[in-house]
């Protein structure tokens, strides 16, 4: 292998190794992350970075089965139930946490 092939993976492997990164940080998946922003570097990423935090959704309870959920939720995984948007949502996940502490 050619020395640009070599920086080229070192730039790609930095990239993906950067994007999966930030996911991590907001609570999403590093390798899907990672695969992307090696993949297609720059843009990978710029949109890693702009993910929303997963932590910091608002939640819900399922009538049904009482499972918690994201608020964005339509249907419960659990039970199948199709979910209306709720009068009065949960706090998020990151809420909680500082709650307790």
């Amino acid at each position: 292998m050619s020395s640009q092939g070599s920086g080229l993976i070192v730039i790609l492997f930095s990239f993906g190794l950067a994007g999966g990164i930030v996911a991590r940080t907001k609570g999403n998946s590093f390798m899907l992350w990672f695969l992307i922003a090696f993949c297609v570097p720059f843009l990978g990423l710029i949109a890693a970075a702009m993910t929303r935090s997963e932590a910091r959704e608002l939640r819900r309870q399922c009538p049904s089965c009482g499972r918690v959920l994201k608020l964005h939720d339509t249907v419960c995984m659990r039970c199948g139930e199709e979910l209306e948007f709720p009068d009065e949502a949960i706090a998020s996940e990151l809420a909680m946490k500082q709650r307790a502490a």
